[in-house]
């Protein structure tokens, strides 16, 4: 049986490419097929550049590091790709790997992180924080984005059967393409992080700096609590505006490697996250530090954190919300013994098990296996 592994772009190291590199671990001898590369994401990975294939947007200019400027080329790109022989296609897709053409004799399985974010849920905030929402640069960008939004919608009939990596984006799977799915949780490598049940006096946020993560909302709230102490890694188009907003309580650390995000994460009193995520993995690392987490009440969140036993919610995203719901959590006490076991429901054995599990029924039902 010959598998081909479909990934949007191999560029930077998140929450999808955790996911890839589990199903890699099942898959050693698959191929892999990316709109583009980098070398050194690859081998963080452990996946050898040579068995992955890209698209032609590779050889465009500046296409490492600005390739979601050529998105309007995604389709035709990895409509490009021919995979007629392999028996098992496996797309993790947020964006567009999901489109690979396939015939009815192969099983194409597509792990959905998301809908195109930007083209559905983002589609308004994106056109404003682009400055792309009048003019005619606006109106060409609109144009692209609605051609998008129909290609998203064909190009879910090329898969026979969805995985969502929360109910939440099940959700959005079933509204936006009228499919059903199995929800399988991503991986987590819980025991990579230490239970430390001594937490100091400091709270702890990370993420790539970009808007709708909300570090913004996180530092303006701190600001209103002076006597509270941040600490926030992370690097990003947002860096320096989160630098300028932020005041002497709150300390800005940038990319950190992760021996120090990991360090930080353990002994923070909480973890503050303030994003609506599809399932957010980081939530679950700080859980499986022992460390709680205060949480905005939307998207995957609500899957992962048991509000009062292993975090507190805030349920708005407004400086308001987030500062009542520190000082709610304040006066609850958590066990960190218990918040820790709570992400071993995550862990990637759970993944990897429930995975295979998956695949081996839909392999035999079609009598591949």
């Amino acid at each position: 049986m010959k598998v081909a592994l479909i990934h949007d772009w191999f560029t930077t190291l998140g929450g999808s490419e955790v996911v890839i590199k589990n199903i890699h671990s099942l898959f050693p001898d698959a191929d892999f097929f990316a709109i583009v590369a980098k070398t050194t994401t690859l081998e963080k990975l452990s996946i050898d550049p040579k068995k992955v294939t890209t698209s032609f947007i590779q050889k465009l200019p500046y296409a490492l590091n600005k390739y979601r400027s050529y998105f309007p080329l995604f389709p035709i790109a990895i409509e490009q790709f021919d995979l007629s022989e392999y028996d098992l296609i496996i797309s993790c897709s947020h964006a567009a790997a999901k489109g690979v053409i396939t015939n009815s004799n192969q099983v194409h399985i597509c792990y959905c992180h998301s809908p195109i974010r930007y083209a559905w849920d983002l589609y308004h905030q994106y056109l404003k924080e682009s400055g792309l929402d009048r003019g005619l640069k606006g109106l060409i960008a609109k144009f692209f984005l609605h051609r998008i939004r129909m290609w998203d919608i064909i190009s879910a009939n090329r898969v026979d059967y969805f995985i969502s990596n929360s109910n939440y984006i099940g959700r959005r799977i079933k509204k936006i393409y009228g499919r059903e799915s199995v929800t399988i949780y991503p991986g987590v490598a819980v025991n990579d992080f230490p239970l430390v049940t001594k937490k100091e006096d400091f709270y702890f946020t990370c993420s790539r700096l970009v808007q709708y993560k909300r570090i913004d909302l996180i530092v303006e709230a701190f600001n209103e609590m002076p006597d509270k102490k941040l600490v926030v890694i992370g690097d990003g188009p947002d860096l320096k505006k989160i630098k300028n907003l932020a005041k002497s309580n709150i300390t800005i650390l940038g990319y950190q490697p992760f021996s120090v995000l990991r360090d930080y994460m353990s002994r923070a009193k909480a973890f503050v996250f303030a994003a609506e995520e599809d399932f957010g993995i980081v939530k679950i690392e700080a859980q499986a530090c022992g460390t709680p987490v205060i949480a905005f009440q939307k998207g995957g969140a609500i899957e992962t954190v048991i509000e009062n036993v292993t975090g507190i919610f805030f349920k708005a995203q407004t400086i308001e919300s987030l500062k009542t719901a520190v000082f709610n959590f304040q006066n609850h006490s958590f066990d960190s013994a218990i918040i820790k076991n709570h992400s071993t429901k995550f862990s990637t054995d759970r993944f990897n098990k429930e995975f295979s599990n998956f695949v081996d029924a839909i392999l035999k039902e079609r009598k591949i296996i």
